[in-house]
């Protein structure tokens, strides 16, 4: 029998010659990514001044900094840009070299992968369906002193779309700065939540010294080869030493320049949130009639079901979708997640409604 391919979300041109498919024929739900493509105003800035690629940019990153600020609610001396998510996940693992990690899981691979060339060991705290992948705080908090020093998790999470409240996160970092655990919150997804403050842990920054909370522009300002994205902590002798190991100008100057051009477009900001909120819901109201599938509460801009129908696999479905030209992610590659679990981000709504009646069809 010949084994199932699994692809992930940005294998877009293993999917194309697997299936004969073209690149421009394929709606991409399984990459996560803002279906309105980059700011206009953002767009227009990069080709008005594509010149400063021919100067270096301030190392310091100043006038970006601020921006961020801004944008965050956070002093500018709390932030630390880099080249994207992953080279901060890099740096801030390498710097802590921690011993014992805990990972709340099933979550995005790259934490592992980073950890595996640390010397750390790492285990996973499985968060459970029956609670909608949220995680039991007090019962997380009691694994907790089981002699790890460090925590990860994504807030809201990939693949679940689940998220934790403020509330609790605050009961989490609080514990965990008694126990000498260093905690890391990457927020990709933060702002395609219903509520941002509500779940955000940027705040908690200026009460715990044991928090570094990520972000970046890959997802909701649909810009994943700029690589930008940036870390937010009040501990101002950690984030020295993990600036003294960063490689000089890690973050080019045309990624410098358009970040503070698109976390400045508030009518960007706006009209991506209106469309994700609101097809979000239309979206989980109308899998919620189908029987075949069972729809978690989402906070990101993707949506997991798990397949109940007996005999049809999470394959079966991503065959039947990519057929049709929808990319959407089949999950059985994610660790602690047992069962057929699918997830697909939101797109423009037509889109939406294409992916809707082939899963109904099911």
């Amino acid at each position: 029998m010949d084994k199932k391919p699994v692809f992930h979300g940005s294998d877009i041109e293993k999917i194309c010659s697997y299936y004969n498919l073209k690149k421009e024929d394929i709606v991409k739900f399984g990459a996560n990514v803002n279906p309105l493509g980059l700011s206009p105003k953002a767009s227009k800035a990069i080709a008005e001044h594509v010149d400063l690629l021919s100067s270096y940019p301030d190392r310091e990153y100043t006038s970006l900094r601020n921006t961020i600020s801004r944008y965050c609610e956070i002093p500018a001396d709390f932030i630390l840009p880099g080249n994207g998510s992953s080279e901060l996940i890099s740096l801030l693992i390498e710097e802590r070299a921690p011993k014992h990690t805990l990972i709340l899981g099933p979550t995005y691979s790259e934490y592992s992968r980073e950890l595996s060339f640390s010397g750390s060991t790492q285990e996973y705290y499985h968060l459970q369906e029956n609670n909608d992948f949220g995680p039991d705080i007090p019962d997380l908090c009691k694994k907790l002193t089981q002699g790890y020093d460090f925590l990860i998790l994504c807030n809201p999470n990939n693949p679940t779309s689940s998220a934790i409240s403020k509330k609790d996160l605050r009961k989490l970092i609080s514990f965990c700065a008694e126990k000498n655990i260093f905690v890391m919150i990457d927020e990709t997804y933060v702002e395609f939540a219903p509520d941002i403050n509500a779940i955000t842990a940027v705040p908690l920054t200026q009460e715990f010294t044991n928090l570094m909370v990520l972000r970046g522009v890959s997802k909701f300002f649909a810009a994943p080869g700029m690589r930008l994205g940036y870390g937010i902590t009040g501990n101002m002798n950690f984030l020295a030493k993990m600036r003294e190991k960063q490689t000089p100008w890690s973050l080019n100057s045309i990624g410098a320049f358009a970040g503070e051009i698109m976390l400045q477009d508030e009518e960007y900001i706006r009209n991506t949130r209106e469309l994700i909120l609101s097809e979000r819901v239309r979206i989980i109201s109308e899998l919620k009639k189908v029987p075949t599938y069972k729809v978690y509460p989402a906070y990101a801009n993707f949506i997991l079901l798990r397949i109940r129908k007996e005999g049809l696999t999470s394959y079966d479905v991503f065959e039947a979708c990519i057929r049709q030209g929808l990319m959407i992610r089949d999950c059985s590659s994610f660790q602690c997640l047992d069962g057929e679990f699918i997830r697909f981000c939101i797109m423009m709504p037509e889109d939406n409604t294409r992916l809707i009646d082939v899963l109904k069809a099911l």
